[in-house]
């Protein structure tokens, strides 16, 4: 008779699967919860105290950590090994079935502590997943329910699991226990304030596959982080096709944006930049305010509302044709607007302020460094004209500021009554993305403000904003020819104001 240990946390599937290896043959060794889910299920199940001689101690922090149980599962099936194992007194374990403590649902609660969150970190499980992987040529490893059909679709055809199958089966095992302790490590770090420790650990677990990545030739998968917290990943998504690789970053872009205001404010985002962004007081408003900022570059984008969207709203958001379109909320008319589209992708994700690590690969490796979160309020910009902006321009100035954080550097953002008139996203230099963004704006520019997400190396940007007839320019500062964009905004009467702080985005 052969032997399978099964002591899961989450136990979907378990008695069916157990009950179908009794029916193979197998005796049954558990433990805890597990025991007791399968002694009242009718399955025949052994308790692993009973198989070591030793009770469970410590409130249950030791419960498999036995030669019994970790000589069987380690025993290579070989003269040797097997003479040891008789020498013992251990049978061998054929079979591991384990998945572990929720360390990660545990986290995700309110207020949960840390003494909680220390207790539901499992031992004992993760030690004998990976005993198991380690010994796969001998012992079949199962670490998800998912895994039970193909497992038992073996046995009951071949009797036996081939190598190859057991192989995958041990880089499941050994992949879950990394992603066990990449949560716990990330926990930690939150918890201790450590950020950039020795060594990063990053892992995700599997949301889809994408039809294909950035291009069709290009592979891609959609992945969720291990740690706590709400993201993209976690959206609910109401209609419409899965995302594509593409959807997923605009979305994210687009997300990123309208999070940033307080007020009802509609972005509308293309290829990561924001072509439409505005506030007003209905969601409606901002809305047709966004979209007539560039309808052009509108078409086939990513809609981004601050506010859960009503029927008004949604009958103007579902005219023109968008790839997708994330809110807070809906109304349950509003919805059904959408849904007569039916390749719309509808997503719904509560507003969180939490903003993940940035992390961007390179050759061999990886750059990290914590969000761009750092923002300015009206008490600390820097007036460095002569004339100083009025309290509607600082409005104004702020809005832009918000925006141009988000566009690709070198970025230019025109903005007038909260709404972006122009944006110049991405180029060599900054006259040149200046240039975009007001020649993008034309005659509407009279009167409005820009924003720089960097200083300017020299004086042609003012040159150019004075010609289209800009009054008021928010930027970092900081060159050593700031002097000259100071007099040449006195020379046309343009107030302009530092910020201390740079926003480039690449």
């Amino acid at each position: 008779m052969k032997r399978a240990l099964l002591s899961v946390s989450n136990k979907e599937g378990i008695v069916d699967f157990a009950r179908a290896l009794e029916q193979l043959g197998f005796e049954i060794v558990s433990t805890g919860g597990t025991y007791q889910t399968l002694l009242e299920a009718g399955v025949k199940v052994l308790k692993v105290s009973d198989l070591t001689g030793f009770p469970e101690i410590l409130d249950g922090r030791v419960k498999t950590l036995h030669p019994k149980v970790h000589g069987g599962i380690l025993a290579r099936r070989t003269d040797n090994h097997l003479q040891q194992l008789q020498d013992n007194d251990i049978d061998t374990i054929d079979l591991v079935c384990v998945n572990l403590y929720p360390f990660r649902e545990t986290v995700r609660k309110e207020g949960v502590s840390l003494e909680e969150a220390i207790e539901n970190i499992d031992i004992g499980g993760p030690t004998m997943i990976r005993s198991a992987a380690k010994n796969y040529q001998d012992v079949v490893v199962v670490v998800k329910p998912e895994l039970y059909g193909s497992v038992l679709t073996a046995l009951q055809e071949q009797g036996e699991l081939a190598q190859d199958q057991r192989l995958k089966l041990a880089l499941e095992a050994f992949s879950h226990t990394a992603a066990y302790d990449a949560m716990i490590t990330a926990y930690l770090s939150q918890v201790t304030g450590s950020i950039f420790n020795d060594n990063y650990v990053l892992a995700g677990e599997k949301v889809y596959e994408l039809r294909y990545g950035e291009n069709p030739h290009q592979k891609a998968c959609f992945y969720r982080n291990m740690t706590p917290g709400l993201g993209l990943p976690d959206a609910q998504q109401l209609n419409g096709k899965e995302l594509s690789y593409n959807n997923i970053i605009d979305v994210q872009a687009a997300w990123a944006l309208v999070k940033e205001f307080s007020d009802p404010a509609c972005v509308i985002i293309k290829h990561t930049n924001p072509c439409g962004t505005a506030v007003a007081p209905e969601l409606d408003q901002a809305y047709d305010l966004a979209f007539a900022a560039d309808p052009k570059s509108a078409y086939g984008g990513i809609i981004a509302f601050n506010r859960p969207v009503d029927p008004k709203t949604a009958e103007k958001a579902a005219g023109p044709f968008m790839e997708a379109i994330i809110a807070p909320g809906y109304d349950d008319t509003a919805l059904a607007v959408f849904q007569a589209k039916k390749n719309l992708r509808v997503l719904q994700l509560p507003i969180k302020d939490q903003q993940d690590m940035q992390l961007k690969t390179v050759e061999g490796g990886f750059v990290l460094q914590d969000p761009d979160l750092d923002s300015i309020g009206a008490e600390d910009l820097k007036v460095a004209t002569d004339t100083a902006p009025s309290p509607e321009q600082i409005k104004d100035l702020l809005f832009a500021w918000k925006v141009v954080k988000h566009v690709k550097s070198n970025a230019i953002v025109v903005a007038k009554d909260q709404i972006t008139l122009g944006v110049g996203a991405g180029q060599m230099n900054r006259v040149g993305s200046a240039a975009i963004a007001m020649e993008q704006g034309k005659e509407k520019c009279q009167g409005a403000v820009m924003a720089s997400d960097a200083f300017f190396p020299f004086k042609d940007t003012v040159e150019l904003a004075a010609r289209y007839g800009i009054k008021a320019i928010i930027q970092p500062g900081g060159s050593i020819r700031d002097q000259e964009s100071i007099d040449e905004c006195n020379r046309h009467g343009i107030a302009m104001v530092f910020t201390g702080l740079r926003h480039f985005k690449h």
